[in-house]
């Protein structure tokens, strides 16, 4: 099962490194990872998807506040959080089929974002789901190259890591 970690981390040089290494060293998958930093330029947030049960996420938060730069470690619900994944992908098209894809791209509101000949890029922000949805309507077309960002969470309303 997927497990959502929100961590507030340090905005230091070498704390993603450690993280990962944490993740390494005892045999955690990481499903999917995105960091930027919070309205506080000092503050990163890491966005970690991971596999495994509850007793395996248990220690991977015990493990991760153990880590000198993290500030808080927070486990996201499913059903409380909203959750967002960027993907940018390159597909074949020609003059016949084109139409057929840009339907497509507007049905799912996505994004032309560069145009050629034989190609178009295009911009999707959504679930999982919606995504996995989006790549297997456009597959038999041709994916040249598929770019996912990793997920990113927050919870709704008043909820939230800095908050709790």
């Amino acid at each position: 099962m997927k497990h959502i970690l929100s961590v507030l981390v340090e905005n230091h040089a070498g704390v993603l490194l450690r993280i990962v290494g944490l993740f390494s060293r005892r045999g955690f998958n990481i499903h999917s990872l995105a960091v930027g930093v919070t309205d506080d330029p000092g503050v990163s947030r890491v966005t970690i998807v991971v596999t495994g049960d509850e007793a395996t996420i248990e220690q991977v938060v015990k493990q991760l506040n153990k880590l000198i730069d993290v500030i808080k470690v927070k486990e996201l619900n499913k059903n409380t959080c909203v959750r967002r994944e960027l993907t940018l992908l390159k597909i074949r098209c020609n003059s016949k089929n084109r139409s057929e894809i840009i339907q497509i791209v507007n049905i799912f509101r996505a994004n032309i974002i560069d145009v050629s000949p034989e190609t178009l890029t295009i911009e999707l922000t959504g679930t999982e789901d919606k995504i996995d949805a989006f790549l297997g309507m456009l597959e038999p077309f041709g994916i040249v190259e598929v770019v996912r960002g990793g997920m990113l969470s927050l919870e709704r309303g008043h909820l939230g890591i800095k908050n709790q």
